[in-house]
């Protein structure tokens, strides 16, 4: 890989106790890989089981702390994505005994909370979505407020949505929501797209075909890995390699212009980050806020 090129995962979760934690960023390092956007991970896989908002801080700051760890290690630098998984409105419902519409409330408090990090510079982005799995129609509406309502944050705040949602190559129904609520389509991102879809900026899963699809689309897109590091399921989705492996295939395929399009101009347009200005500056943004370490 060429020292100059930088190398983005925009989906990626790390964990400072229960699995690999900085190993994994190790990893993508030596292959190549600069830049990372980190997830917050479930907040049930953190500890946190409560229908009580203010106990997701814990999640937050959490993962505020494994992203600055990461960007000492880094090339070039990590940035936190901050909200609910989709999946907690069914454990919320299940295990708790919300109802759909106390759920939602309660996830739209959560992503409040995460929008106060992302105000003051400690968080680049919000995390929504709606179960990948099916529900009934009550839960699928509540999930779409809350959905909406990450949108009406990010309208707010000038800062993008990253959505984990059912697979689909058609979600020009949610970008027209965002769009509604003021939110650029652009600033709403989907996270384990495929190589085509409509509406949304779409985050690639690393498989070559997908790959290939987006390549030769010419559309702006991203690359991830949806790392779980997770000590279960060691590699689960795909490990944290794979982005860099696949930069180099990519460059051997010939499409020079997608890995820019992919690392550098799809970031800088969606997100506000600048992936070249940042790599090799990293003792210089220590100790500042992810907004202060665009690069712009």
């Amino acid at each position: 890989m060429d020292d100059d090129t930088p190398v983005l995962d925009n989906h990626m979760h790390l964990d400072p106790d229960a699995a690999r934690g900085m190993d994994a960023v190790d990893d993508f390092v030596q292959l190549g890989g600069t830049h990372l956007l980190v997830v917050n991970k479930p907040s049930w896989h953190l500890g946190v089981e409560s229908t009580d908002p203010e106990d997701f801080r814990s999640v937050f700051e959490t993962t505020i702390d494994i992203v600055a760890d990461a960007t000492e290690r880094l090339p070039g630098c990590a940035w936190p994505i901050l909200g609910v998984h989709p999946g907690l409105i069914s454990r919320l419902i299940d295990d708790r005994g919300c109802s759909p519409d106390e759920a939602a409330d309660l996830m739209q408090r959560v992503l409040d909370i995460a929008a106060e990090y992302v105000e003051r510079g400690d968080a680049l982005a919000l995390k929504s979505g709606r179960p990948h799995y099916e529900v009934d129609d009550a839960v699928w509406a509540a999930s779409n407020d809350v959905m909406k309502h990450a949108f009406e944050l990010g309208a707010d705040l000038d800062c993008v949505v990253q959505l984990h949602t059912e697979a689909s190559e058609d979600l020009t129904e949610i970008a027209d929501w965002a769009d509604d609520r003021g939110l650029d389509p652009l600033h709403v991102v989907k996270h384990y797209a495929s190589g085509r879809l409509a509406g949304p900026t779409p985050s690639v899963m690393c498989k070559k075909d997908w790959l290939d699809t987006a390549a030769e689309s010419g559309d702006p897109f991203l690359m991830e890995t949806d790392y779980i590091d997770d000590p279960d399921r060691p590699g689960a989705v795909m490990g944290p390699k794979t982005v860099p492996r696949r930069v180099r295939w990519l460059r051997e395929e010939g499409y020079d212009d997608a890995i820019e399009t992919a690392h550098v101009e799809t970031p800088n347009r969606v997100y506000g980050i600048d992936t070249r200005r940042t790599l090799g500056e990293a003792t210089e943004r220590v100790g500042s806020g992810p907004n202060e370490k665009k690069g712009l």
